[in-house]
């Protein structure tokens, strides 16, 4: 009997709450720790970061109109759909090369990461706010206010919490965002865009792309309608590439790097506010 080839699975790209194959038509094998072939693995363009900048600032005013509790249900309910799925996102993490008590660790870390920052979402704002004391008949208020899109940089060596705690403090301020997932260990990424699919989040508010990241750097941050870039990569080369392109249109570039995303670290809403701007308002008194 002659050997069967397998087809292997063409995992796509997520944009606007759809899942375009990439406009290029390239891919890449995925390959798995033993050196086996698991999928195809769309490798973004150019093309598809704009069309994902366009998607996201498309639902950028309905995801920061909506309330900070309505924001949390909705991480709420993405850490419940990936609680029903844990099983699939433990077998991708195996396959990537992950240990089965390690994989289980981070399947479990990545659904309480969500959870903690679906609790900030109506929080965070009480804790950055502040009345300003001024010297006559007028209240001076400073409030947090999402930037607007903010694309991001995933790390390569953590599949689904690095992913996860990459995105949430952007996304829970109100912003949109466009995910670059790591190259090396796409599944986990590419699979939750899938959850996100069922799970009540507007179409472009989340833009997931897969690819390399030296080739998509430039235009992450070179984009005029970007509003900041979220670097998680130990590239320091790359690093001060961005920076340097971010220059062109002021937009910020926050260095989101760690040692261990598992950490509180990792998890503090410090990283919430680094997405946001400090709106401040000058009221008259008895008016």
């Amino acid at each position: 009997m002659a050997t069967r080839i397998e087809v292997l699975k063409t995992y796509k790209i997520y944009i606007d709450g759809k899942f375009p194959r990439t406009e290029s038509g390239r891919y890449y094998i995925l390959k798995s720790s033993k050196g086996e072939s698991i999928a195809n693995i769309c490798n973004s363009s150019r093309k598809d970061f704009r069309d994902a900048v366009v998607a996201a600032r498309r639902a950028l005013a309905g995801w920061s109109g909506r309330s900070a509790y309505n924001r949390g249900q909705i991480l709420y309910r993405i850490a419940e759909m990936l609680e029903s799925r844990r099983a699939q996102f433990v077998a991708e993490l195996l396959q990537q090369g992950s240990k089965a008590e390690d994989a289980e660790v981070e399947v479990s870390a990545s659904i309480d990461r969500i959870l903690y920052y679906a609790g900030w979402a109506d929080k965070f704002q009480q804790i950055f706010s502040s009345v300003n004391p001024v010297e006559g008949s007028y209240f001076n208020f400073s409030v947090p206010e999402p930037t607007g899109v903010v694309a991001v940089m995933a790390p390569e060596s953590y599949s689904l919490i690095g992913f996860v705690s990459s995105l949430l403090p952007a996304l829970v301020g109100g912003n949109t965002v466009i995910v670059l997932a790591s190259k090396t260990k796409p599944l986990c990424a590419v699979s939750f865009a899938e959850v996100l699919n069922s799970s009540d989040v507007p179409g472009g508010v989340i833009n997931i792309l897969t690819g390399d990241a030296e080739e998509l750097a430039d235009h992450f941050s070179t984009h005029m309608d970007v509003n900041s870039v979220v670097v998680s990569l130990k590239n320091d080369v790359m690093l001060k590439k961005i920076q340097l392109n971010a220059a062109g249109n002021v937009k910020r570039v926050i260095e989101f790097s760690m040692n261990d995303w598992f950490s509180t670290e990792a998890s503090s809403p410090y990283h919430i506010l680094d997405c946001q701007e400090i709106k401040t308002t000058w009221h008259p008194m008895g008016v």
